[in-house]
């Protein structure tokens, strides 16, 4: 994913020239990566009238007939007071003809949209490439942003999700660092992710522990949610943090010190309740320190948005930034 500065004019038409060329790549015809253009140009402009700043993240997501490509528009500025009405055309509160949003709904798969007065506005848009757009739902109980430290063309951090009828299991990789050695490092503990996913959480950590000697090393972490058992299990190494959000509450998870690959001297899962809320797990570029109460009803967004909303507030702009959510 990669993030797109928009504080000026001049930044509409690169932002739409980026965002064509990515959709190009997914495999999006002309017509299709038309309809991302005029997306991308409708957020970016947008922007520059409500937000007056901001940056749009545009990446890849899913696979498949169930992928297509993302454009997310953030920014911190005075936010809209009715969402709602915002999506229709003709909605305007600068005098314009009010075509932005809407446009962007009709051109979209999927559209959802966060705001508050004061904190600012994100926008979650979705297109698929040969499929009719508009009206689509999007259930989709997992989502993430994860963008490279600014000047660097790859992202030193990783993230992998692995579906199972009785678990659903989460991780994020953090390279030490940043650059292609950390992404390296980040991509092998993914690949390891996958490989032995039948373990339990802490074998599993130690196997992708094992497995980066040969690497510069990432800081880890792996949530495995069990619905039947109503508990998570988790199991961290390094400065990747674990959060479970429900109820109003939030719970930070215990990682132990050290860095997989190198120095982990002792692997240990931790069990906790869970049935519903949010289980988040975000990398050392989001700040620490956080709750979710300047965001009332954040919980109830797409988990890509709430990810996308916990970045553009907590990222700390010197490292990889990533936020995996995961949603029940």
């Amino acid at each position: 994913m990669i993030a797109l500065a928009v504080q000026d004019q001049s930044q509409v038409s690169e932002t739409r020239r980026r965002a064509t060329e990515i959709a190009q790549r997914q495999g999006f015809g002309d017509s299709d990566a038309g309809r991302v253009a005029l997306v991308a140009t409708e957020l970016a402009t947008n922007i520059l009238k409500h937000g007056r700043t901001g940056e749009i993240l545009v990446g890849a997501y899913g696979e498949g007939p169930d992928g297509g490509l993302e454009l997310i528009a953030l920014d911190k500025g005075p936010g809209i007071s009715n969402v709602a009405a915002s999506l229709a055309d003709g909605y305007s509160t600068t005098g314009t003809p009010g075509k932005g949003l809407g446009a962007v709904v009709r051109q979209s798969h999927f559209v959802d949209v966060a705001s508050w007065p004061g904190i600012g506005t994100a926008v979650l848009a979705r297109l698929k490439p040969g499929q009719p757009a508009e009206g689509s739902s999007d259930t989709s109980r997992i989502g993430a942003v994860s963008v490279p430290k600014l000047g660097e063309d790859v992202c030193g951090d990783s993230w992998g999700v692995s579906v199972g009828r009785e678990e659903t299991t989460l991780l994020v990789a953090d390279g030490l660092g940043h650059g292609p050695d950390a992404a390296e490092a980040a991509v092998e503990a993914v690949r390891l992710f996958h490989r032995f996913i039948g373990h339990r959480a802490p074998v599993l950590l130690d196997y992708i522990h094992g497995g980066l000697r040969a690497t510069r090393g990432a800081a880890v972490s792996v949530a495995r949610y069990q619905p039947a058992s109503g508990k998570l299990i988790y199991a961290g190494v390094g400065n990747v943090a674990g959060v479970i959000a429900g109820n109003g509450d939030l719970r930070r998870m215990v990682s132990m010190p050290g860095t997989a690959g190198h120095n982990a001297r002792k692997i240990q899962a931790f069990e906790y309740p869970f049935t519903t809320g949010l289980v988040i797990l975000h990398s050392d570029g989001i700040a620490s320190t956080w709750t979710l109460e300047r965001y009332p009803n954040l919980a109830a967004r797409h988990p890509t948005l709430i990810a996308a909303v916990l970045y553009r507030d907590l990222t700390r702009h010197r490292d990889d930034a990533t936020v995996l959510v995961a949603k029940w």
